[in-house]
């Protein structure tokens, strides 16, 4: 998951074309289906060669879309070790955490401890990048805080049981949040998809090299139609066409109404999650959600409606 701190956002909402709506409104609805699909597919294939495979491809991809559109692929000198960094912690740690974490807990309340992750980035932007940390900011990690608290409470009160999943997945947010305040503490020359490309290559490299060590890699005949038609799923979708539909949005709407779409996803991914997979959503899962929803709310939205109205 990557920031573009280039990309320029002023064309007015008004004479935005209906199909960015369009691009907006499919992100919202395959990423959500993502987190379904995702817990499909490592039900039969394990974390690492799984996430081997979805890296390798989703970079491999973005680069050659990146040449094919004209772009350069050359990765200044002064931006090598930026750029490892980065992808240690927007790469590796989110895609094992959450690789693991979904493979340990219901799809649905998975998504929404992940998208936490603009709350974290909040939080961490002003350790990092020495950002005032407005009464926003604490509000909102107070209402994420509240929202996981809802949802791994009731685990937490059971002896003997410990919440793993939901631990990964805070790692993952966590992780994310860090990879996307060291994004903006940089200075990049690579256009955004060659920079996104080389974050997930880069990222593969580690998590191929530890796939290659457990060795637990899947027969491909040995996997049920769904598990392939799933794997096919995140491959094709999420990992290439939101990818670049993000990035077409991004250079399109203003932010706030690209942090607007980011909302519909966990919100996608409990109610699909619950008509695929057959998880429960009650009203632990619906709570939760409203709280990080208002938690992401408070801290994206609002501040770059004021930030708009006052210009």
């Amino acid at each position: 998951m990557t920031a573009d701190n280039s990309t320029k956002l002023s064309r007015p909402i008004e004479v935005l074309p209906p199909a960015g709506f369009a691009l907006l409104a499919a992100l919202s609805l395959f990423w959500g289906l993502n987190w379904p699909f995702m817990k499909i597919a490592l039900s039969e294939i394990s974390v690492w060669p799984f996430r081997s495979l979805c890296l390798t491809v989703g970079g491999s991809a973005l680069l050659s879309m990146t040449v094919l559109g004209g772009g350069s692929l050359r990765i200044a000198s002064r931006e090598i070790r930026p750029l490892l960094l980065c992808s240690l912690f927007n790469i590796v740690g989110w895609h094992i955490f959450s690789g693991y974490g979904v493979s340990l807990m219901a799809a649905g309340r998975a998504s929404i401890i992940a998208f936490t992750m603009p709350v974290w980035a909040a939080v961490l932007g002003g350790i990092v990048l020495r950002e005032h940390l407005s009464w926003r900011r604490w509000l909102g990690l107070a209402l994420g805080m509240t929202g996981l608290a809802v949802l791994i409470g009731p685990d937490l009160g059971t002896v003997g049981r410990t919440p793993w999943g939901a631990a990964f997945m805070l790692g993952a947010a966590v992780s994310w949040a860090l990879g996307t305040v060291l994004m903006k503490r940089f200075t990049w020359s690579l256009q955004t998809s060659a920079l996104a490309g080389w974050q997930l290559l880069i990222g593969s490299i580690p998590i191929t090299l530890g796939a290659l060590w457990i060795g637990d890699w899947p027969d491909p005949a040995a996997l049920s139609r769904e598990a392939l038609a799933a794997t096919a799923y995140v491959l094709i979708v999420p990992m290439i066409f939101c990818h670049w539909a993000w990035f077409k949005v991004v250079s399109l709407f203003p932010a706030v109404l690209a942090a607007v779409g980011t909302l519909a996803i966990p919100i996608v991914g409990v109610l699909s999650s619950g008509v695929i997979l057959g998880e429960p959503v009650g009203a632990r899962e619906i709570l939760a959600l409203a709280l990080v929803c208002t938690a992401l709310a408070v801290v994206l939205i609002l501040p770059a409606l004021q930030r708009r109205t006052s210009t």
